[in-house]
């Protein structure tokens, strides 16, 4: 580790105190265990990332937490006035936002742009 921070500064510090904390997690005997037995060389265990030294369920939570954050950010929020009026043909919910906008010629009626809010479907009616 001394070779892979160039000396023993902040970042040398807190690489082996992620070290000895992931070693020391009673959640984790699977790090522990390969690095006892010598499944994970000393060499490679300098340079694990915390994802790497990271316990089964802690990847799934964080895997979990990545996803629900993506489908959000790709979910951006819609301006339109919720409705309970519109049933999502995708989720079958009907938490949903509306707006209304005139697209064709003023005797023509106004198209009704639905989102829902659960799933992220998008539709339009006239």
């Amino acid at each position: 580790m001394l070779q892979v921070h160039k000396g023993t500064g902040d970042k040398y510090k807190a690489a082996l105190r992620s070290r000895v904390f992931n070693l020391r997690d009673k959640k984790n005997p699977a790090l522990r265990e390969n690095v006892l037995t010598g499944a994970v060389k000393p060499e490679k265990f300098a340079v694990m990332t915390s994802e790497e030294m990271a316990s089964d369920e802690v990847r799934q939570m964080r895997d979990k937490f990545n996803k629900a954050a993506l489908l959000e950010h790709q979910m951006s929020m819609q301006q339109g006035t919720p409705s309970d009026m519109f049933k999502c043909g995708k989720c079958g919910k009907k938490n949903c936002t509306y707006t209304q906008l005139q697209t064709r010629s003023s005797d023509e009626p106004m198209t009704t742009f639905v989102f829902c809010l659960e799933c992220g479907n998008r539709w339009k009616f006239c």
